[in-house]
């Protein structure tokens, strides 16, 4: 058996809204965060993160410009006419998604 863990979205959106702030919390939905994870899996797609089977290369050094990502889901969430999302709302939840693929040894 594998020590490795396989991203959960619905672990990743409890590990999420945990890191939120309570304000944040009641204007964000479960989806809207759903959203900017496949977003964020998306810019590691684009940025050649992934391997071709959308899996991480365990061999391989990322350095992941977190401010790049944010004007990403920001830049993608204004082109597929999603809810506005303030700069910080995305910054809260491409943190706490970080730490959640950190907190299951996907992302060191």
């Amino acid at each position: 058996m594998s020590d490795e863990r396989i991203h959960d979205d619905d672990e990743a959106v409890r590990f999420i809204r945990n890191c939120l702030p309570q304000e944040m919390k009641e204007n964000v939905s479960d989806d809207d965060i759903l959203y900017i994870i496949d977003v964020i899996y998306d810019f590691y797609d684009v940025s050649g993160f992934l391997d071709e089977d959308g899996e991480e290369d365990d061999d391989a050094t990322v350095e992941i410009d977190e401010d790049l990502l944010i004007q990403y889901v920001e830049k993608s969430a204004r082109k597929d006419g999603v809810r506005h999302f303030a700069l910080d709302e995305i910054a809260l939840i491409v943190q706490g998604e970080l730490a959640y693929c950190e907190s299951i040894h996907l992302i060191e």
